[in-house]
């Protein structure tokens, strides 16, 4: 085979990819999902896109973000079942992906070898500010890794930090402004209740 063939046959195979969004409570992470999604759609490609079924917050059958935009989505109980629903989907979206099972890196591993681009949105600190569920591991292994930003409630500096008021110790608490605010290091680590 010419140097040439070979280069255009390595070209033309279908190469697949992980991104991940991620950040803190209120920084836009499913915003962010959502517009990227729209965008595969705009240019016509077949998308999936899934959330923990846990999370009914705003709707059963929809990512919703904070402003009210939504996509439909369908909920699934076990990362497996991504692999199964995801049919012939070119782009796939995963929210809220820190609630789902630690074999959600594995999936998106292999749809990306399948030559499917994967768009992961979840948080990458719990509210103990501690490395959330199976976000870690797929950061790790993203070719893109985009954190976005939230504004501090207490300074208004760039937060990256969702500080929980309320008593609940568990690590999964699905909450909105009644449970959860975004703020900054130094005034989620300095707050004189915790």
């Amino acid at each position: 085979m010419l140097f040439s063939e070979q280069y255009f046959s390595q070209r033309d195979r279908q190469v697949g990819s992980i991104e991940v969004i991620c950040g803190s409570m209120f920084s836009g992470k499913t915003e962010e999902l959502i517009r990227r999604m729209r965008r595969a759609q705009f240019a016509k490609l077949p998308v999936e896109i899934f959330k923990p079924a846990i999370d009914i917050r705003y709707a059963e059958k929809e990512v919703v973000s904070h402003d009210s935009n939504s996509i439909p989505s369908t909920p699934v109980e076990h990362s497996s079942a991504i692999l199964l629903l995801s049919g012939d989907a070119k782009v796939i979206g995963i929210d809220e992906a820190q609630f789902f099972d630690e074999d959600l890196p594995n999936v998106c591993i292999q749809l990306a070898n399948k030559g499917v681009r994967v768009i992961v949105a979840g948080l990458d600190m719990d509210y103990q500010g501690r490395p959330f569920g199976p976000m870690p591991n797929i950061m790790a292994v993203a070719e893109d890794v985009y954190k976005v930003h939230a504004v501090c409630v207490k300074c208004g500096a760039p937060a990256n930090y969702s500080y929980r008021f309320t008593k609940e110790k568990s690590v999964v608490l699905l909450g909105e402004k009644e449970s959860y605010e975004p703020r900054c290091r130094h005034c989620y680590y300095c707050d004189e209740n915790k």
